[in-house]
């Protein structure tokens, strides 16, 4: 009988020693406990793809993230399969965003809306060109906007992944200011930046705007001529190259690009990219990073960010109605 109480007593210890080791094991387990995912929702070589490796690099290379990070591309309906794809991932997947998560829903392109996933930064933000082929005969953004303001039709302007988004809102105003008839435009839309920018090379459309992160490098290069920007200031890898306001349009405009999680993130997994985020943007990876893609620190952390997206919202929906996107 002390045997087999002895057993017993063996027995119950030995299951409490497991309970307590796996109720422990629960509550110290860390997030992310598996490869992080990083969505980028284009294809290769364009504005959201070169932010998705930029963060992988800096990551990795930084040590912040003990997991891997791998980048995946979902090219398709201007963000829309990426962001379909992500909203059905677990905290380990997170997705590149901009202003066309909030404009695909504002313009009916999409049911999707910002405030169906989790909000955790804005990480940066760049100007925005306009740009010609290299034997091109539009001598500057003025003389496009003349050949537009005579005939709406007579250029074929490319423009990616879709309309309503920084790079074509920004051309739309610009030439709406200028007295075109913007609802006249042809605009040829390419799945990505780097989409169009091979369609300019090509030679099948007369005028791209695209950010200037992706079309520096070919103006550099002399096989495209930037005519116009929407920056603030000189850039400085060619202080040549003339804004709006330097051809005589007080017009600016950003382009912002962020990061977003899956819907319902808990809130230590959401201070968790707070922290890895806000590490992030102050290493000197990072910092080379915006410098090498002329790009500007505009981080802001989840809760700013879910503001931001709010204002942003207000803003776009005002500004598709002017534009006459919308009603």
């Amino acid at each position: 009988m002390k045997n087999r109480m002895k057993f017993l007593s063996m027995i119950t210890l030995s299951v409490l020693l497991v309970l307590s080791a796996c109720s422990n094991g629960s509550s110290e387990a860390e997030y992310p406990d598996k490869d992080v995912e990083l969505v980028a929702p284009a294809t290769p070589g364009g504005g959201w793809d070169t932010t998705a490796r930029a963060i992988q690099n800096v990551l990795d290379e930084e040590g912040i993230v003990e997991q891997n990070i791998n980048v995946v591309n979902k090219p398709g309906g201007g963000g829309e399969v990426g962001w379909q794809y992500l909203k059905g991932q677990d905290s380990h997947s997170l997705a590149i965003n901009s202003s066309l998560v909030i404009a695909n829903n504002l313009l009916g392109q999409s049911d999707l809306t910002y405030e169906e996933f989790t909000p955790l930064a804005v990480l940066a933000t760049e100007w925005i060109s306009v740009a010609v082929p290299s034997e091109s005969d539009i001598e500057d953004g003025i003389d496009m906007l003349d050949k537009l303001k005579e005939d709406p039709k007579s250029l074929k302007i490319a423009v990616g992944p879709a309309l309503g988004n920084n790079d074509h809102l920004s051309f739309v105003r610009v030439a709406e200011e200028y007295g075109v008839d913007v609802s006249q435009l042809e605009f040829m839309i390419y799945e990505s930046g780097g989409d169009v920018l091979t369609a300019l090379l090509g030679g099948h459309v007369d005028v791209a705007t695209l950010s200037i992160s992706e079309s520096l490098d070919q103006h550099l290069s002399g096989n495209i001529d930037i005519i116009a920007t929407t920056a603030d200031a000189p850039i400085p890898e060619d202080e040549s190259i003339e804004s709006w306001q330097d051809q005589g349009i007080d017009f600016t405009f950003p382009h912002w690009r962020g990061i977003m999680g899956p819907p319902d993130m808990t809130e230590e997994e959401i201070a968790y990219w707070d922290e890895t985020f806000s590490q992030m943007v102050e290493t000197e990876g990072w910092q080379q990073v915006l410098d090498n893609n002329g790009w500007e620190d505009y981080y802001m952390n989840s809760e700013e960010t879910t503001k931001f997206l709010e204002e942003q919202n207000e803003m776009y929906d005002d500004l598709m109605k002017k534009a006459g996107l919308t009603e």
